[in-house]
């Protein structure tokens, strides 16, 4: 195993604290392997309930870093569910659509899944403390694997622009919080002047470690699907970290032999945070950052650090990349949450984003599709309450207020005359 920088191939030893080439470009996990892959041992382990085994991480470790068990940091994390709601698929216009729910991590979101990987990784190279810039969700997560390594940790966040559910985690699990006066962007360029001026192992998705663990969820989602690999896989885009660890892990199963060939992947930003879709639209001949700016706070970011491997992932799977507004995105969400299965409005930017390139003849409508549903709905419940009461609530077709009445039958029947 070591590190290879994916714009002039320098390579380092893995056992290093290091996030960027010397050049300045991003780092790849390269793993040596030997021998074919044995698919029966991940069905194998699906039987146990406790240990490595029972992670939705660890279960695929043949296709992780190889660290040592004294080293792992696991809740477990991942075991997240499908989801087949024939009338969302109808509504979108395909044929046959899957939702993978991340929002089932122990935190609620998928940051849990390339956390495990990468504190491991900071306490097998002896790192004495961890930190992050986050939107939210990847501050809650490594609060909460710093809390269980016992390492201690700082988050950098965006004074005011994460939800209180999301700060209200990191405050629990006992991070120190630092609430910088601007965006995310501006968190994170402090961060990564912190990690190298202080020795600071950094978890942010820059870190390649974190991109291994959430190469997991495709694992794990085609395990699910009997290795029956999807037409298409669509997900939101902020970071671009999940992006850039999907494309890695299709093409290390299919150089492996697991699948037959690539899904295509689908990227969706909001419209108001989409330096990744101008960039597709320009041919990637030209990336410029944005000033970041919706209501899908877990993908506010204007200037995302994991560029250059998310566009490898669109050129090597012939993917697309799609931008579709905050109404949408919450009109998605309802959807989502009327179904009874419920995400943050980030992770409706996927069905969002489906049911656009499907209008727009991008997505066949008989194609397969699987949807990656990134935060669970308690992580701002803010966002819901302003779409179902909120001063436009009038205007949503699915807004559902609590109506108040007097305590008596009459008042009862006359709310429920239509259900009773």
């Amino acid at each position: 195993m070591h590190l290879r920088c994916v714009d002039c191939g320098e390579t380092y030893p893995a056992d290093r604290l290091v996030t960027r080439c010397q050049c300045g470009g991003l780092l790849d996990v390269v793993i040596e392997r030997t021998g074919p892959l044995d698919r029966s041992a991940f069905d194998r382990r699906l039987t146990a309930l406790t240990g490595f085994d029972h992670s939705g991480v660890w279960r695929y470790r043949e296709l992780l870093p190889p660290l040592p068990d004294a080293a792992i940091v696991t809740k477990p994390e991942g075991n997240t569910n499908l989801y087949e709601v024939p009338g969302l698929a109808a509504w979108a216009g395909v044929a046959r659509l899957v939702l993978k729910h991340e929002g089932e991590n122990p935190t609620g979101s998928f940051k849990d899944r390339g956390m495990t990987v990468a504190t491991s990784h900071a306490l097998w190279v002896g790192a004495q403390i961890v930190a992050c810039a986050s939107t939210g969700n990847t501050s809650a997560s490594v609060a909460a694997y710093a809390a269980a390594a016992g390492l201690p940790a700082i988050v950098f966040i965006p004074e005011g622009k994460i939800s209180a559910a999301k700060l209200g985690q990191t405050i629990a699990y006992g991070a120190r919080i630092v609430q910088i006066r601007g965006n995310f962007d501006a968190a994170m360029a402090l961060v990564q002047e912190a990690a190298q001026r202080y020795g600071i192992y950094l978890l942010n998705s820059i870190n390649p470690f974190r991109l291994e663990g959430q190469k997991t969820i495709v694992f794990e989602l085609l395990h699910q699907m009997g290795w029956e690999t999807p037409d298409w896989i669509v997900l939101p885009g902020g970071n671009l970290g999940n992006t850039s660890a999907i494309g890695k892990a299709l093409t290390e199963l299919h150089e492996a032999g697991v699948i037959g060939r690539l899904p295509r992947v689908a990227v969706i930003q909001a419209a108001g945070a989409a330096p990744f879709y101008q960039a597709y639209r320009a041919g990637f001949r030209e990336y410029h950052p944005v000033t970041p700016e919706t209501v899908a706070t877990a993908i506010r970011i204007g200037d995302p650090v994991s560029y250059a491997k998310a566009r490898r992932t669109i050129e090597v799977t012939n993917g697309v990349v799609a931008a579709v507004s905050d109404e949408a995105i919450m009109e998605a969400k309802a959807r989502i949450d009327r179904a009874g299965i419920g995400c943050e409005p980030a992770s409706a930017a996927t069905l969002a984003g489906l049911r656009q390139l499907v209008s727009d003849g991008v997505i066949p409508v008989g194609a397969s599709v699987a949807g990656i549903l990134t935060g669970h709905l308690m992580k701002d419940t803010d966002a819901v309450m302003n779409y179902h009461l909120g001063p436009d609530a009038a205007h949503h077709s699915l807004a559902n207020p609590p109506q108040v009445i007097d305590p008596t039958p009459a008042a009862l029947e006359e709310i429920l005359g239509d259900v009773l």
